[in-house]
């Protein structure tokens, strides 16, 4: 017993982390606590989120109170037609009292960088994130930079929107480990925002809740969950029947595949559970790969979503 009871102690310790993040984030978006919790489950696996919806359900202000409950180093930037890849990485600027140059880097240099409007920005601006995105660095005049740890993208986009937009292609979306759809809001929640005028006063008072050393914390203690060989198996069995079949011109990757794999401890984790479960991959199954596989014909996001959920019931199910 003495050697269970500090494991515990500390997993207790970790969950109510968590709990406290989902719910200054709550605090704010009301009455999306699947959203929410999807998006810190993101977090902790160490993965980029693409928040995609109509315009005004919250897209912008789901990332804005996760970065402001998280106290990290924050920067919004504005995705649109003009911007330069050097806007975002930074530029290396002569200095005539050095005789040198001086790098100065840009809004990309955060802990955490709120990509607005992603779709707005040509491909050669979306390119620049890349590298950033799956290797945490960038390349500037043949220099790697490492940027800061931990390090999330969190880009928003309206999907039914496409002047000046530049859709996002796949290399792009591969990189990010969850696509998110918030939706309108319940009744009584929209009620209540119409009522007291909206969000932005409880988001301008949100608090940092968790610090940089707690969180990289959590995302060490996330890879710690089990998940047994059977329900990797069962994992790779979904993404191998996307590959091979008709309702798909573009399946799962490997990288998908990875990304499933971290998103399903972390979920296990936040559910305050040492070990993995099948259900856990099957809630994760649609935010972590519908916007990596593509259809033969355009279908939209709900063909997508179905044809997904019609391999989930093809698939065997580990016991």
């Amino acid at each position: 017993m003495t050697d269970v009871a500090p494991v515990l102690r500390v997993a207790a310790v970790d969950i109510s982390v968590v709990r406290r993040l989902e719910s200054a984030v709550g605090s704010v978006i009301r009455g999306k606590p699947e959203a929410i919790r999807l998006a810190v489950v993101a977090l902790l696996a160490k993965g980029h989120v693409l928040i995609e919806d109509v315009p005004g359900v919250g897209k912008t202000t789901l990332a804005q109170a996760l970065a402001k409950a998280l106290g990290l180093d924050f920067q919004r930037i504005q995705f649109t037609s003009d911007l330069l890849p050097s806007d975002i990485i930074g530029v290396s600027i002569y200095r005539r009292e050095s005789e040198d140059f001086h790098f100065s880097p840009g809004p990309l240099f955060a802990n955490v960088v709120l990509a607005d409007e992603i779709n707005r920005a040509t491909p050669k601006t979306q390119s620049a994130l890349l590298e950033a995105m799956s290797e945490r660095q960038v390349t500037i005049e043949g220099r790697r930079r490492q940027l800061p740890e931990p390090f999330v993208v969190l880009a928003t986009q309206n999907p039914l929107e496409f002047q000046g937009t530049f859709p996002l292609p796949e290399s792009q979306l591969d990189r990010f480990l969850m696509s998110l759809e918030l939706g309108y809001p319940p009744h009584a929640e929209e009620r209540s925002l119409l009522i007291s005028g909206g969000v932005q006063d409880l988001l301008a008072d949100l608090k940092p809740v968790v610090g940089r050393e707690e969180l990289l914390l959590l995302q060490s203690e996330v890879t710690k969950i089990k998940v047994a060989d059977k329900l990797a198996d069962y994992m790779l069995a979904i993404a191998h029947a996307t590959r091979g079949s008709d309702r798909f011109a573009l399946g799962v990757s490997t990288r998908a595949a990875q990304s499933l794999f971290r998103a399903t401890q972390a979920l296990a984790f936040c559910e305050g559970r040492e070990f993995a479960i099948p259900d856990d991959v099957q809630r994760l199954v649609l935010p972590v790969l519908a916007h990596r596989v593509v259809l033969p014909t355009t279908g939209g996001r709900g063909a997508t979503r179905s044809a997904l959920r019609q391999v989930l019931s093809e698939v065997s199910v580990p016991l």
